[in-house]
């Protein structure tokens, strides 16, 4: 399902708004179209889409509404399927685009941290930090019809590898999500989406063990 265009015009004018940095429409639609590029399947304008909209759900929470805003527009901006390093190339467009768009430097580091931290998870330490990584996990815990769609986008973004290799390591990821007390850092995203999340990794692990690789 195509994501109401609405949603990332309200999205977008919000983050400016209420940043005060003046961030161009030509600079959203260079995102979109990059979230939008051929090799992607997950990471497509539709998680982006259900990014910004808990996030419009959740802004009270934020220490800085505008800085979690742009950080959730930029955090899969650049998205290479055989490359480590696409959170910094992220965060790395983040800064220079924000600096073009007169940001405060306070600004542009704040953005540029936020993307950093959804290379590891687990290492969210600040509120604003706890509250993207709950946001961009919420497929986690999303409904089972979501979260088994989104496995097979996964997959076939990494259709490349080898079906026993994906099978190990995409069982290490789920498993080591598993592994955590909670898999959510805030309260509200722990009463809504934790128990789903659980209950989605479970069913995701136990096919994986039966070697089904979502495809």
């Amino acid at each position: 399902m195509a994501p109401d265009t609405a949603l990332f015009d309200t999205s977008w004018r919000t983050a400016v708004t209420r940043s005060g940095i003046a961030a161009p429409d030509r600079l959203r639609d260079a995102l979109l179209q990059a979230y939008a590029e051929p090799q992607r399947a997950y990471h497509t304008a539709q998680h982006l889409a259900e990014c910004l909209s808990l996030a419009a759900q959740h802004l009270a929470l934020a220490p800085d509404a505008g800085q979690l805003l742009f950080a959730l527009w930029f955090h899969d901006a650049v998205y290479a399927v055989n490359r480590s390093d696409n959170e910094q190339r992220s965060a790395a467009w983040a800064r220079e685009a924000l600096a073009e768009a007169g940001a405060l430097e306070s600004d542009q580091e704040a953005v540029h941290r936020l993307i950093l931290v959804t290379r590891h998870h687990n290492l969210a330490r600040q509120d604003d930090e706890k509250l993207l990584v709950d946001i961009d996990l919420s497929i986690l815990g999303a409904e089972p019809a979501r979260f088994e769609e989104s496995n097979r986008q996964i997959r076939q973004e990494y259709q490349w590898v080898p079906k026993p290799l994906y099978v190990q390591k995409r069982r290490e990821i789920l498993e080591s999500f598993m592994a955590r007390p909670f898999i959510y850092n805030t309260r509200p995203f722990q009463e809504d989406r934790e128990a789903q999340a659980r209950e989605n990794l479970r069913t995701a692990i136990q096919a994986l063990e039966a070697g089904n690789d979502g495809a």
